[in-house]
C-alpha cells in the first residue's frame, strides 16, 4: 500500500441538539473573551441566540464580529483581525457557512498575541505557522466541510481567490448540529449539497494524494449525500436528513483535506470571483462538463462510485462511468439551480478571461486526474454557456 498522511480535527461532536455540549466545554475551559465570528444574516435570523444563551449561562465574556461577506475580501478579513486584536480575544468561535468559518480560522492565527506573521506571509501551502488561538467551528450549511479542513479562501484583488493551506488551520473542535440548517432556503441547500458531493468526487479522483483512508470517507460521504439531498430539497424540515447532509459534508471535507480537489474547483473559482455567484452554484455549473472531460482518465473511479451509490448498477467500466455522469445530471436537474452561463447574464466574450483565470489555479489543477489546458477550460465554459 502506498504511504500517506491523514490529518483532521481532534474533536468532532455530531448530532441533533449537540450544540448543548458547548456548555460543558466552556465550563471546563473558561475564556476571558471569546469572539463569535459570523455574518449579518445569521444575526438577522437570530440563529446565533442558542450560542449567546450558552455564553451567558457559562458566564463567558464574548464579542460578536458579524461583517463576514461571502467570498471574504482581504480587507474584511483584516478588519476582523484588527477587531479581535484590539479587544484581546483569547478564543474564536466560527458560526455560519464556509466564509465565516474560513475567516474565523484566519483570525485565530493572526490575532494570537504571540503571532509574528501577517496575512501576506500565510498565503499558499504550508506557510501559516503556530501559534494560534483556541478555535471552535459550528457550520450552518451542509456544503463546504470547512469545519474540518486546513484551508481558508480569501478574495485578493478584484476577482482572484487565494488559498491559505496549513495544518495549523485545523480547528480544535467542530460541532455539527442540523438544527442550525433547517431553515436554509432550497437554493442554498441545493448549492451546498452539490458542493459537498463535488468534494467527495474530486477527493476520490485526486491525482497526487489519493489514498485509501480518504477514499473510505469520500465513499461514505457520497452515500449519505446521495440519499439525503433529494429528501432535504423536498422537505427542508426533515431533521434526520439534514443531520445526514451535515455529516456527509463533513466526511467529504475530511476526504478532500487529505486528497485535494481538482478542475471543478479550478473552473468554479473564476466564476465566483468575476460574477459573485455562490461557490456551490459555480461548482454545480461546471461539474458535468468536467466529469465528461475527466472520464478518459477517471472512468474506473467513477464506475466504482456509482456502484457504491447504487449497488444495483450493472455494466462494464465505460457503461458504469456514463451511468455515474447521468446520475449526477439527475441531481443537478433536481437542484433547481440555473445551469447555463447565458441565463446568469454572463457575456460570451468573457469566457476567454475565465479560462485564462482558471489556469492560475495551479494548486488545484495539479490534482486533476487529466491535465487541462486553457483551450480545454474554454471549451468547458462554452459548453455550459447556452
Amino acid at each position: 500500500m502506498a504511504s500517506f498522511q491523514f490529518q483532521t480535527v481532534g474533536n468532532i461532536i455530531s448530532g441533533l441538539g449537540s450544540i448543548a455540549e458547548l456548555t460543558q466545554i466552556l465550563k471546563d475551559k473558561p475564556y476571558k473573551k471569546l469572539l463569535l465570528v459570523t455574518d449579518a444574516g445569521m444575526i438577522q435570523q437570530q440563529l446565533h441566540l442558542p450560542l449567546i444563551e450558552i455564553f451567558e449561562t457559562t458566564a463567558t465574556p464574548y464579542l460578536i464580529f458579524s461583517d463576514v461577506q461571502a467570498d471574504p475580501p482581504e480587507n474584511i478579513v483584516l478588519q476582523a483581525v484588527d477587531f479581535a486584536k484590539s479587544h484581546n480575544v483569547d478564543a474564536v468561535l466560527g458560526f455560519g457557512g464556509g466564509s465565516s468559518l474560513d475567516v474565523a480560522k484566519i483570525i485565530a492565527i493572526l490575532a494570537d498575541p504571540k503571532q509574528m506573521q501577517h496575512i501576506e506571509h500565510i498565503y499558499g501551502v504550508g506557510n501559516a505557522k503556530s501559534p494560534r488561538l483556541p478555535l471552535i467551528l459550528v457550520p450552518t450549511t451542509a456544503g463546504t466541510g470547512s469545519e474540518v479542513t486546513p484551508i481558508s479562501i480569501v478574495t485578493t484583488g478584484e476577482t482572484t481567490k487565494t488559498g491559505i493551506v496549513s495544518p495549523i488551520l485545523y480547528a480544535d473542535m467542530a460541532i455539527l448540529d442540523a438544527n442550525f440548517t433547517k431553515d436554509l432556503p432550497a437554493h442554498i441547500t441545493a448549492a451546498t449539497g452539490i458542493d459537498a458531493m463535488v468534494h467527495a468526487i474530486e477527493a476520490y479522483t485526486s491525482k497526487i494524494k489519493k489514498n485509501f483512508y480518504a477514499d473510505l470517507l469520500a465513499k461514505q460521504a457520497l452515500s449519505l449525500l446521495n440519499k439525503n439531498l433529494k429528501l432535504v430539497l423536498d422537505d427542508g424540515h426533515n431533521l434526520e436528513a439534514r443531520q445526514n447532509m451535515l455529516l456527509g459534508s463533513m466526511l467529504a471535507g475530511q476526504a478532500f483535506a487529505n486528497a485535494p480537489v481538482g478542475a471543478v474547483h479550478a473552473l468554479a473559482y473564476p466564476l465566483g470571483g468575476h460574477f459573485h455567484l455562490s461557490h456551490g452554484h459555480t461548482n454545480a455549473l461546471v461539474l458535468l462538463e468536467v466529469l465528461k472531460f475527466n472520464a478518459s482518465e477517471a472512468k474506473r473511479d467513477y464506475a466504482e462510485l456509482i456502484q457504491w451509490m447504487d449497488p444495483y448498477s450493472k455494466g462494464n467500466t465505460d457503461g458504469l462511468c456514463d451511468l455515474f455522469i447521468d446520475h449526477m445530471q439527475n441531481h443537478l436537474d433536481h437542484s433547481g439551480l440555473t445551469l447555463k452561463l447565458k441565463d446568469l447574464s454572463i457575456a460570451e466574450h468573457q469566457l476567454e478571461q475565465l479560462a485564462a483565470d482558471a489556469m492560475l489555479q495551479t494548486r488545484l489543477l495539479q490534482n486533476n486526474p487529466r491535465s487541462m489546458t486553457e483551450q480545454d477550460a474554454l471549451q468547458i465554459y462554452q459548453a455550459i454557456y447556452a
